[in-house]
């Protein structure tokens, strides 16, 4: 029998399981279309810290409750709480720093990240959603930048990744626009990588997070450094940092018990550390 590890978040609003080396992070606000705030954007920033650094876990699913992935802020509560008392600079530090805890966080977690869009990812969901590697998306989801409707230039790193993802004229159009962005073109883009019937949206997405938690751990999260280097590098510096990866990890037990599972013609077994 499977074993569900239910972890304790802290809050009803985001809750967060353990199956088969899987954590299933659920933003869980439906009547809010699971929009950020300070009831549930803290206890976010910890899971993806803590099962980050979960040697149970060989990847994270991160997905919303209800017919939404995130709709980004709470635009009813925006600039009524936070800030008041602080300087310009100091709301600026402030926010630097929530950003780096959160979509910063969760691009710098070395195992792989899923994101299951059930529905809208809009705004700084949008940015949620982009910031892990790859994206599934539920036949009826649609994407939107949203910062244009609310006069807001964007955060959590939106730009930066739309352009990693899209050609430049298309980001700045979705910018610029804030146009939404449905399902079927979004997996056209690369915005999402694969687009699922709604019904069967969670359990695919397990299934595929399962299949990449159970791989070889050392060598993925090198993989992810290698991905992360090659926007920013020259070819050559690429050359270098792989070799640099790549010897220290063929030491790895991982690697002696693939290649012998490939001599035996079986599917190996790592040992996930």
């Amino acid at each position: 029998m499977t074993q569900t590890i239910t972890i304790d978040t802290g809050a009803t609003t985001l809750l967060c399981e353990i199956r088969e080396r899987v954590a299933i992070i659920t933003l869980n606000r439906p009547e809010m279309r699971n929009a950020m705030g300070d009831e549930i954007t803290p206890y976010i920033r910890e899971q993806i810290r803590d099962r980050g650094r979960d040697d149970r876990v060989g990847a994270i699913v991160l997905t919303g409750a209800g017919t939404a992935f995130c709709a980004g802020g709470n635009v009813k509560g925006m600039g009524a709480n936070r800030g008041q008392t602080m300087t310009p600079a100091e709301r600026i530090a402030d926010l630097k720093i929530r950003e780096r805890g959160l979509t910063g966080a969760l691009r710098a977690v070395r195992k792989p990240t899923i994101a299951a869009l059930p529905g809208a990812a809009a705004g700084a969901g949008m940015a949620l959603a982009l910031a892990c590697d790859v994206r599934i998306a539920a036949e009826s989801a649609f994407l939107t930048t949203g910062y244009r409707n609310v006069a807001l230039p964007g955060d959590y790193g939106v730009a930066w990744m739309l352009s990693q993802l899209v050609n430049t004229a298309k980001a700045r159009e979705l910018m610029f626009t804030a146009a939404r962005v449905q399902a079927a073109e979004a997996l056209a883009l690369g915005l999402v990588n694969r687009v699922v019937p709604d019904a069967g949206l969670q359990e695919t997405a397990f299934d595929w997070a399962r299949e990449m938690a159970n791989g070889p751990a050392a060598a993925m999260a090198a993989m992810k450094d290698n991905l992360d280097d090659a926007p920013h590098i020259t070819f050559t510096e690429a050359l270098d940092r792989e070799a640099e990866r790549l010897v220290p990890v063929s030491a790895h037990p991982d690697h002696k018990e693939a290649v012998q599972a490939f001599i035996e013609k079986r599917k190996p077994v790592f040992n996930q550390g």
